[in-house]
């Protein structure tokens, strides 16, 4: 610690181009965890940064300037949050934002670029401040344009997709299914009621 205040690392004059600069990080995060996870943080620190960096340019240094930059940054915190939630920026208003990988489950959208078992690009209908997302598939190759579910949001960096007409086969296969089942039971309930009337009669 005595190292970093003795190399100038800590000084009250960088404390503003540290706030910037992490600032601009945790906004650039957002674009790999969308959903406002970071941009709230990352506005309160960049307009901190920069009003430190003004206060500097103006003499003022030391306690005060670490003190007014505490203030600027939650006063900026504040305007971002009530920003985000007042004006919904991110669409969606009266909606779960994803805020995590697990709400991409079921989420469908359209393939950007040709996805395999290897990789590929899908564009997610609600998938936050930068929708695209890395993806694969289950087996074979769906082709670019066509709809896509999540299927496994697998940590939110590489989602597993199937392509809607797949996942709409299945459900047709249950429904066909179900069908003949009911009519199977129709069938041998018609069969049951001949059966009995047969009976009364001989009797």
């Amino acid at each position: 610690m005595d190292v970093l205040a003795q190399s100038g690392l800590l000084a009250p004059d960088t404390l503003p181009l540290l706030l910037l600069t992490a600032g601009l990080l945790l906004s650039m995060a957002e674009a790999l965890a969308p959903g406002a996870n970071f941009i709230v943080v990352g506005i309160a620190l960049i307009g901190a940064g920069l009003g430190g960096l003004l206060l500097t340019s103006l003499g003022i240094v030391g306690a005060g300037l670490t003190l007014v930059m505490a203030l600027l940054t939650l006063v900026f915190g504040a305007a971002a949050f009530y920003g985000y939630h007042e004006f919904d920026l991110y669409g969606g208003k009266g909606q779960r934002q994803t805020s995590d990988s697990d709400s991409l489950k079921g989420k469908t959208g359209v393939v950007t670029e040709a996805v395999t078992t290897d990789g590929g690009e899908v564009k997610l209908s609600g998938g936050g401040f930068n929708p695209h997302y890395a993806a694969r598939s289950i087996e074979g190759t769906i082709e670019e344009g066509e709809e896509v579910m999540v299927v496994d949001p697998g940590g939110g960096n590489v989602v597993t997709v199937e392509s809607m007409g797949y996942v709409e086969d299945d459900i047709d296969k249950e429904l066909a299914a179900d069908r003949a089942r009911k009519d199977a039971q129709e069938v041998e309930a018609t069969a049951d009621d001949d059966e009995r009337e047969t009976e009364t009669e001989r009797e």
